[in-house]
């Protein structure tokens, strides 16, 4: 499904360079829940926006479902974006001044879907996380959980291959947070591939599986519930 083949991402050069990824390898297999943990500057936010064909990487391969996205030029990589990938964000990033319906009809409108095909699926999509009887309102209408299920709702009208999470219970209280949690994990038990990025081990142990970055390594790859997915890179004494 994903597969990262010994990747870099470097900013500046000399005194001032910076790797952000050095020397990442890293395969998700389909139906996989994996969580990506890293404190700030530990890589995981470049190691989203890779896999989320936002950038591209200095050197080294990314390969997203047997194509490798690697060296792809903006207009290809949104279209890969719009057809494979579905995202949720910490801030649901909602069109304030449309419904939620067209709020989760966008991606649709963008792959070329007709109108009726567009609302058939937008709709189920609104259904599949029990918001449905709102498609007529507006963001501003809903609170801050309704909210993040339409950018569920948004991110799961175009079937895509990856559901990308990036901090999704971030903005929200902790009980409603917990419920978007159990939701992902809902998604997890239907199939659905599942790459959630944060910086809190008590969300990231909700995944299957924990991968941990540290100064852009990886510093753990295992299962959630080992005691050593939630210790720091100098507690670990893992590298590399």
């Amino acid at each position: 499904m994903i597969e990262l083949r010994n990747l870099y991402k470097i900013y500046g050069s000399g005194e001032n360079e910076v790797r952000a990824l050095d020397g990442i390898n890293l395969t998700i297999n389909k139906g996989e829940f994996v969580a990506i943990v890293g404190q700030s500057g530990s890589g995981k936010s470049t190691c989203m926006n890779i896999i989320g064909c936002l950038d591209v990487p200095t050197s080294g391969q990314y390969i997203l479902e047997g194509i490798d996205v690697s060296t792809m030029h903006d207009d290809r990589l949104s279209e890969i974006r719009n057809k494979k990938l579905g995202f949720i964000f910490q801030q649901y990033n909602l069109i304030q001044g449309i419904s939620i319906l067209e709020n989760v009809e966008l991606p649709l409108l963008y792959a070329g879907l007709s109108k009726a095909e567009r609302k058939e699926k937008a709709m189920k999509a609104l259904a599949r996380v029990g918001i449905q009887a709102k498609a007529k309102n507006f963001p501003s209408q809903l609170s801050g959980g309704q909210q993040q299920r339409v950018s569920i709702a948004r991110a799961l009208a175009g079937n895509p291959s990856v559901i990308l999470a990036d901090e999704p219970t971030g903005a929200l209280d902790s009980k409603t947070g917990k419920e978007v949690l159990r939701f992902l994990q809902e998604l997890h038990s239907e199939g659905n591939t599942i790459v959630l990025i944060t910086h809190d081990n008590s969300i990231a142990r909700k995944a299957k599986r924990i991968v941990r970055l540290s100064d852009g390594k990886i510093i753990y790859d295992g299962p959630s519930d080992d005691p050593n997915a939630v210790v720091s890179a100098d507690e670990s004494g893992v590298n590399g």
